[in-house]
């Protein structure tokens, strides 16, 4: 609970900034288009703060409910409009001023996305390098012979330089592909081909790590459990660990390899275990109880040891990663393209059945994430709202009456039939639309509550 409200507030940011600059982009473009603006809404429903500004007298408002807003433009279909502003009027416009008003909104979420890819990749960021790890057995990778310390070079030819780029690939690719060709080079810079077969990523409906399903999980050095160093004070020390100590065994489970170790112990916070080591030839056992290190609801434990120097934990992992102004412009549009076709892709296949409906997130999963990447630092915070920003353009582009896309649609079906729907079956089709997308929040709110109380 402690946390509750810095979660809320990296989730009000994300959302408050994302519906100013979509409805910001159906605003500006209304103005373009010389549309009369009468109310800019931040949230539906009832109004509780109003400010009139500029020279149409626009009413500025934030409202009770903030999941949306609202541009509210001059309309005979509305209300009595003035004589005099009967040109200003949203349904006066041709049906291209009305779609360019419309497009905008959305519009304006891919150009933040683009933006703020953008500023990340010309900033530059400490990523870590494709290093495969050694895969559980019986997983894809085990089958393609995947080896611990391997760094992925392409994926079906394409560059791979960061872990992130590998994530990004192979999601994509189990979406569409049954296997996929892995050029991996070891540390002796033997070059292997690993042919990675994709099926078990949707196996679950695509909810968790699909990279854990497919076994493949980031290097770990194999090196032994041996204590290189012990912190004056802590929990080893006072249990009476020493630097030197091989650790054989955690509550009489074998540990071979100092990632083990620190699993064990990682997991085991506030809670009693027996540690069996070797010192010199002696066999001797000791009880730790791990402290909690971070947040009560997202700590681990930690006893205050260190591993033993070795040549292959010496590795460079990382790499920093940067891009000058034009590059980074040419990443950033194509990052912002490759997602909003991953998103329709994923719709899509929602709707055969392909991909489960549990995949579906709501705010509360939205909010959970926000805290979460603004715990991590402001470039994984930025890149999450990105991602958010997409989503929403993707989202207000379904054709769905009641949102942008279904606009468009009447636009559409405007231009074919030479005149607009009636306001009869517009009427309908938004009582309809209005269904669908209550029931589709229904719908994520309901899976939002069952992974929070499924953990």
């Amino acid at each position: 609970m402690s946390e509750l409200p810095f979660y809320l507030a990296a989730f009000a940011v994300v959302l408050g900034v994302l519906i100013v600059v979509h409805e910001y982009g159906h605003y500006a473009v209304a103005r373009l288009c010389g549309v009369k603006v009468l109310r800019f809404s931040i949230g539906f429903g009832k109004v509780i703060w109003q400010k009139r500004l500029g020279r149409d007298g626009t009413e500025w408002a934030i409202s009770a409910f903030p999941l949306g807003g609202y541009v509210k433009m001059l309309d005979e279909r509305e209300g009595d409009v003035a004589p005099e502003d009967a040109h200003r009027a949203f349904n006066r416009q041709s049906v291209g001023r009305r779609s360019l008003i419309v497009a905008a909104g959305p519009a304006a979420n891919f150009l933040l996305a683009i933006l703020l890819y953008w500023v990340i990749f010309m900033q530059g960021s400490d990523e870590l390098l494709p290093i495969l790890g050694t895969p559980p057995e019986g997983s894809p990778a085990a089958m393609a012979a995947i080896a611990n310390g391997e760094q992925v070079r392409t994926v079906d030819g394409q560059p791979v330089a960061t872990w992130n780029d590998l994530r990004w690939l192979l999601l994509q690719k189990a979406v569409d592909q049954e296997s996929a060709s892995l050029e991996v080079v070891n540390e002796t810079g033997e070059i292997a081909i690993r042919r990675l077969y994709l099926a078990a990523a949707g196996e679950q409906g695509w909810e968790g790590d699909a990279l854990e399903r497919l076994g493949v999980g980031f290097y770990r050095p194999l090196v032994p459990a041996v204590i290189g160093k012990v912190v004056e004070g802590g929990v080893a020390a006072r249990a009476g660990l020493l630097a030197g100590d091989l650790v054989l065994a955690i509550d009489g489970r074998p540990i071979a390899l100092w990632h083990e170790l620190v699993l064990k112990i990682r997991e085991s916070a506030g809670k009693s275990i027996r540690i069996e080591i070797l010192r010199g030839k002696q066999q001797m056992a000791v009880d730790v109880v791990p402290e909690l290190a971070g947040e009560r609801d997202r700590g681990v434990g930690r006893i205050g040891v260190a591993v033993a120097e070795s040549g292959e934990i010496r590795r460079e992992v990382r790499t920093f990663v940067s891009y000058g102004f034009f590059e980074a412009g040419r990443r950033a549009l194509v990052e912002t393209w490759e997602k909003s076709i991953f998103s329709l892709v994923m719709l899509g296949k929602m709707l055969t059945g392909d991909v489960s409906w549990k995949n579906l997130s709501g705010p509360v999963t939205i909010a959970d994430y926000a805290g979460q990447s603004a715990k991590l630092g402001l470039d994984y915070y930025i890149k999450f709202m990105a991602l958010v920003s997409i989503s929403l353009g993707v989202l207000n582009l379904l054709p769905i009456p009641v949102l942008d896309g279904g606009h468009l649609m009447y636009h559409m079906i405007e231009v074919v039939r030479r005149k607009p729907l009636s306001e009869r079956a517009m009427g309908v089709a938004q009582q309809i639309g209005i269904s669908l997308l209550f029931a589709l929040m229904a719908f994520a709110f309901f899976n939002d509550l069952n992974r929070l109380f499924s953990g």
